[in-house]
């Protein structure tokens, strides 16, 4: 990709996902506006600078970033507006770094969760959730019910605002991919 269509996603996506994590830290939703907005005008931008490969890349981005955390989000572990974000920043940056980025994200979601779990002295809460999710998980029945869902643990456990580090994922991607960092 061009480095003027980079200067244009630094200047809108950065920003937008920026808003989106913090919308999501403190409310602990991400609001669809956003989402939308970021989805439309991500399709604006790749047809000016790529024309109908932009728009297929912006496509393929969507599906990808749809596609890692849409059965998470079926499971009740995590929002619908984290999907929708994470669907939202494919269409800017195409199926591959939007992959990277979900798996950079996750990663830095799952340091978050330690660190939350520790700071906080809910160890044995997090332990006796996580042995309600194996079970969830081992059960066809309670798979996709809201057994175990993010809901259902209500002050046991503290939400995880998953929109902080899909965005920081997000942006390291960016950064390696604009400086070109590990040959992204």
């Amino acid at each position: 990709m061009e480095l003027g269509f980079w200067h244009v996603t630094c200047a809108i996506l950065v920003p937008g996902i920026l808003l989106a994590s913090w919308i999501d830290y403190a409310e602990r939703r991400v609001p669809n506006w956003l989402n939308l907005s970021l989805i439309l005008i991500g399709f604006v931008v790749q047809a000016a600078f790529f024309g109908w490969s932009g728009m297929r890349e912006g496509g393929l981005g969507l599906l990808t970033g749809f596609g890692v955390l849409i059965i998470p989000w079926l499971m009740h572990a995590m929002g619908a507006g984290d999907v929708k974000l994470m669907a939202a920043i494919g269409v800017w940056i195409g199926p591959r770094l939007t992959f990277y980025s979900f798996s950079l994200g996750a990663v830095f979601g799952g340091l978050a969760a330690i660190v939350m779990i520790l700071s906080t002295g809910r160890l044995r809460m997090a332990y006796a959730n996580m042995g309600l999710i194996v079970t969830k998980l081992t059960s066809p029945q309670t798979m996709f019910s809201e057994y175990a869902s993010t809901k259902s643990f209500g002050s046991s456990s503290m939400l995880l605002p998953y929109g902080v580090p899909l965005t920081a994922g997000t942006l390291v991607i960016l950064a390696a991919s604009i400086f070109g960092w590990w040959g992204i």
